[in-house]
């Protein structure tokens, strides 16, 4: 069976998410986790979906990807994204995304304050959604940032 590109990157997201194995917490557990460590795991499943992305539906060589990879994974492009989402993510996810940003960070250098507080954002809803085991939703909500980011039209 041939696999069209959508469909191979999500098995492969999937399957990377199901191999990680990070125990599941209890809610209780899981309101006390800092937004920093969340946004940790968070970052890594964001990048991975990138990657993936990527491999299954762009051209070329490794670093020819590794640069478009950097239109995705900068704070000024998942800040952007994160804002957007407002209307796509329910009540409690906008409000996990808003504990993440307003958590006490030092941005790099290089990044926009604003951006880089919304980055960290949408890194800990990730994360946290996916220690709920809510991999579908990621999905979908990584779905929308692609669309989000690529409409903004600077990833040509």
């Amino acid at each position: 069976m041939v696999l069209n590109g959508e469909r191979l990157n999500r098995c492969v997201v999937e399957n990377f998410l199901k191999v990680m194995g990070v125990t599941k917490l209890t809610s209780d557990e899981l309101a006390m986790t800092s937004p920093v460590k969340l946004a940790y795991l968070g970052d890594a499943i964001y990048e991975i979906h990138i990657r993936s992305y990527l491999m299954n539906e762009k051209k070329g060589k490794v670093n020819d990807l590794n640069q478009m990879a950097i239109a995705y994974v900068n704070a000024s492009a998942q800040g952007y994204a994160a804002r957007e989402l407002e209307s796509f993510l329910d009540e409690k996810e906008w409000r996990i995304l808003k504990r993440g940003r307003n958590y006490k960070s030092t941005p790099p250098k290089n990044a926009n304050v604003s951006d880089y507080k919304y980055a960290t954002g949408i890194e800990a809803l990730l994360g946290h959604l996916y220690i709920e085991g809510k991999n579908d939703r990621i999905y979908e909500i990584m779905r929308k940032c692609i669309e989000l980011i690529d409409s903004r039209g600077e990833n040509e």
